[in-house]
């Protein structure tokens, strides 16, 4: 019976219905800020060495020295539209997706 009549005294002393409401609102600025610090810290960044990474596989051409996410290192042999193929040995030739290339060694005229 103690808990019966404390439950009803909470409920009767709870917020109006349509308080809900008007919290949320009040709260709504902070969402933004939540978000605005979430997008400069991590999204802006993120998306800016995707565009990076997608700039540099673009610029290999043939004779640069790439390495790729498996640490193998080669010289660019061919380019097709989807893959590389790279020279690791004499007469050893692989071919790769171009999004397997991390990073370029050096860059040959």
């Amino acid at each position: 019976m103690n808990f019966i009549s404390l439950a009803y005294a909470q409920e009767s002393s709870s917020a109006p219905a349509g308080a809900g409401a008007g919290s949320f609102i009040a709260f709504l600025p902070m969402y933004a800020m939540i978000f605005i610090v979430f997008y400069f810290l991590l999204i802006r960044p993120q998306q800016k060495q995707q565009q990076e990474k997608e700039n540099m596989i673009a610029s290999v051409k043939k004779n640069d020295e790439v390495v790729t996410t498996g640490g193998i290192h080669g010289t660019v042999v061919n380019i097709k539209e989807n893959t590389i193929v790279l020279k690791v040995d004499e007469n050893v030739r692989i071919e790769f997706n171009k999004n397997a290339v991390v990073s370029i060694t050096k860059s040959r005229q």
